[in-house]
C-alpha cells in the first residue's frame, strides 16, 4: 500500500510541474509560437528557446516512463502492478473510453458557450488534424517496434499506451485555446487526461510506463501541431492585374496576393 501512495504522489507532482510549467509561458507563449524560426534574434539561454519550452514537460514524462519499464526504477512498473493487484483485483470501468475526448467536447461547449478560443474554427480543426496524425503515427509506430506485452497478456501492444496520449493530446489543446479566458479549463484537461491513464493501469491494460509515455507523448504531438502551424488559413485573397509582353503577344496576367489582406488579420494565437 506505502508503495501505490508513493506512485500517486509521483503522478501528482508531475501534474502539478507541468500545469505550473504551463502556466509561467502563459506571457510570451505569442513570440514563442510566432516568431519565424530563421529569424534574426540576439542570443538567448536555451532553455528559453521555444523548442525547449516545447519538449521539456513531455521530455520529463517520457523520461520517468522509460526509467521504470519492467523492474526498473526506484518505483517500478512491475512494482505498481503489484499494488494495483493487491488493492484493485477487480477493478473495471468504461470511463477510460468514454473520457478519450472529453476535452474535445469540454472545449466546444465553451464555444458554444462564448467562450471563444484562441484561433478560429478553421485552424482550431488543422491544427487538431496535424496533431492526432502525429498521435497516429508515433503512438502505433511505437506499438510496433516496442513489442511490450501487456500486463494482462492480451497482446504485445502494450508501449505506449494509446489512450493517455490521446486524452493528454486533448487536454493539451484544451488548455492552448482556452488558457485565456482560465486556466482552470486545462486544470480540469489534464485531471481528466490523468484518470484515463490510472484507469489504464487500474484495468490491469498498460504498466506504468506505458502511461508515463502516452502521456509524453500526447502533449508532444500538440505541441508540434501548434509549432508547425505557422500560416493563418482561411485568408481572403487580393486579385493582382499586370500588363505583360510575352513573344510579341500583348496580354494581361492575374495573381492571387494574400498578404494585404493578412497584414490587417491579428496574428494567430497560440499557447503550449
Amino acid at each position: 500500500m506505502q508503495h501505490l501512495y508513493r506512485w500517486w504522489l509521483s503522478v501528482l507532482f508531475i501534474i502539478l510541474f507541468c500545469c505550473t510549467n504551463l502556466q509561467a509561458q502563459q506571457t510570451d507563449t505569442l513570440q514563442k509560437y510566432q516568431d519565424p524560426l530563421f529569424a534574426p534574434k540576439e542570443k538567448a539561454p536555451f532553455y528559453k528557446s521555444k523548442v525547449f519550452k516545447a519538449t521539456i514537460v513531455p521530455a520529463i514524462l517520457i523520461g520517468y516512463g522509460v526509467s521504470t519499464v519492467r523492474d526498473n526504477g526506484f518505483y517500478s512498473s512491475y512494482d505498481a502492478r503489484e499494488d494495483i493487484l493487491r488493492e484493485f483485483p477487480n477493478f473495471d470501468t468504461w470511463l477510460d473510453d468514454a473520457f478519450l475526448v472529453a476535452p474535445y467536447v469540454e472545449l466546444a461547449a465553451a464555444n458554444l458557450f462564448n467562450q471563444r478560443s484562441n484561433n478560429d474554427l478553421l485552424n482550431t480543426t488543422l491544427v487538431i488534424l496535424k496533431a492526432e496524425a502525429l498521435f497516429a503515427v508515433t503512438v502505433f509506430g511505437l506499438k510496433e517496434i516496442t513489442n511490450l506485452e501487456r500486463p494482462n497478456g492480451e497482446n504485445m501492444e502494450s508501449m505506449p499506451s494509446g489512450h493517455t496520449a490521446q486524452a493528454f493530446l486533448a487536454a493539451s489543446i484544451l488548455h492552448t485555446e482556452l488558457k485565456h479566458r482560465s486556466n482552470w479549463y486545462g486544470v480540469a484537461g489534464y485531471g481528466i487526461a490523468t484518470s484515463v491513464g490510472a484507469f489504464r493501469m487500474l484495468k490491469n491494460k498498460h504498466w506504468q510506463s506505458d502511461v508515463f509515455v502516452g502521456a509524453g507523448i500526447g502533449i508532444l504531438c500538440s505541441h508540434a501541431a501548434y509549432l508547425s502551424h505557422r500560416n493563418r488559413w482561411g485568408r481572403k485573397p487580393t486579385i493582382v492585374m499586370a500588363p505583360t509582353y510575352l513573344y510579341g503577344v500583348p496580354g494581361i496576367s492575374l495573381a492571387l496576393n494574400f498578404d494585404a489582406f493578412n497584414q490587417k488579420k491579428q496574428p494567430v494565437r497560440f499557447a503550449e
